[in-house]
């Protein structure tokens, strides 16, 4: 029975994104052979890139089903693996390869497949053609169970850079409030912005910054709304930044927020987690899988009055603040660091391919 790990991995995924280099980075350096068919170019470390090129909506990702399917014949590959079901799993599946591995992220599961008849109809078909699903929370793998997959159902987080993101010695002031969170609507960003507001109003001799990371599509509003609240010397605009540069901010903060509207296990989350922070999210059963009261606090998404709540509880109780991020450090190594978790998916690609365990 084959040992080696010289096996060919086929992913159909965003090559754009940071999450995709990560994960294909990970099983190049455990000794794959990586190649990744994308919509749009863009380099992945250790991996080859394929960049299909086509236009985005429903239509398209179905008119390209016939070239990936063409794709993988030439490609040969020993592994199939989609990420993003609604799309490059679609792919994924379409292209005809056992054995297929899928995995979701998120929207593709929670928010996609209910606001459209054919979206749901395609999603069962890729998701029933799976040998292997993974997702990263329990509430995505019960939703994935609803379609009734034949294939494993595994819960493998993206996992934090526990080197990267560790806690560092800092004085309580200022307080540092971070969010690493997209500046798109799901993630209300402008909801932040006015629970710093509140916080201001309530603590007005308080030292306090905002950093806001990410990048995004509302940039304009939210720095238009930065200066209707008088909070242009406290908000930080950094925009998307390197990993490195993102760990640094992070394990300088004092606390992590992250509110959106829809989420499955948030990788900010566990690198906030990771840093020795305590966090503040909003009330999602992904969130309540990670944080309760002695990690941090849950609030209601869309309400600025509750986070400024939360805020002003660890900006007043430092003590308080340090036994949460201590907890909530330890989870993380134990449940999450992003090298156990992705040693555990080479065990499960070398699994779906019959290797010895």
């Amino acid at each position: 029975m084959r040992t080696d790990r010289t096996a060919h991995l086929l992913f159909f995924a965003d090559a754009t994104s940071v999450h995709t280099q990560r994960w294909v980075g990970a099983m190049a350096a455990r000794g794959w052979r990586c190649t990744v068919v994308s919509r749009l170019p863009h380099e992945v470390p250790g991996a080859e890139v394929i960049a299909l090129r086509t236009g985005e909506g429903n239509a398209q990702w179905l008119a390209a089903a016939p070239r990936v399917r063409s794709l993988a014949r030439r490609l040969r590959p020993d592994v199939v693996h989609g990420h993003y079901i609604t799309s490059y799993g679609f792919w994924a599946a379409a292209c005809g390869v056992q054995p297929l591995v899928l995995t979701g992220w998120g929207s593709d599961i929670l928010v996609s497949p209910r606001e459209s008849r054919l979206v749901r109809l395609l999603t069962g078909w890729t998701l029933r053609r799976a040998r292997l699903i993974t997702a990263d929370s329990r509430d995505m793998l019960t939703e994935i169970a609803t379609y009734r997959p034949r294939a494993r159902l595994e819960q493998v987080y993206w996992g934090a850079d526990t080197d990267k993101f560790h806690p560092v010695a800092k004085s309580p002031w200022p307080f540092r409030i971070v969010s690493l969170r997209a500046w798109e609507p799901n993630y209300h960003i402008d909801v932040i912005v006015e629970a710093v507001a509140l916080l201001r109003q309530a603590e007005p001799g308080a030292a306090l910054e905002l950093h806001l990371l990410g990048g995004g599509s509302m940039e304009a509003p939210l720095r238009s709304l930065v200066r209707a609240r008088g909070l242009e010397p406290f908000v930080h605009f950094h925009g998307k930044v390197d990993e490195d540069r993102m760990a640094a901010l992070v394990n300088q903060a004092s606390v992590s927020v992250s509110v959106p509207a829809s989420d499955a296990t948030s990788v900010s989350l566990l690198e906030s987690m990771a840093s020795g922070l305590p966090v503040v999210v909003s009330d999602l059963p992904a969130n309540r899988q990670w944080v309760d009261a002695t990690g941090g606090f849950v609030v209601p998404a869309g309400q600025p009055a509750p986070l400024a709540e939360a805020l002003k509880a660890l900006l007043r109780e430092p003590r308080l603040a340090e036994q949460m991020g201590r907890r909530n450090r330890a989870a993380v190594e134990r449940q999450a660091s992003r090298r156990s978790q992705m040693d555990r998916m080479d065990a499960l690609y070398r699994q779906v391919l019959g290797w010895t365990p």
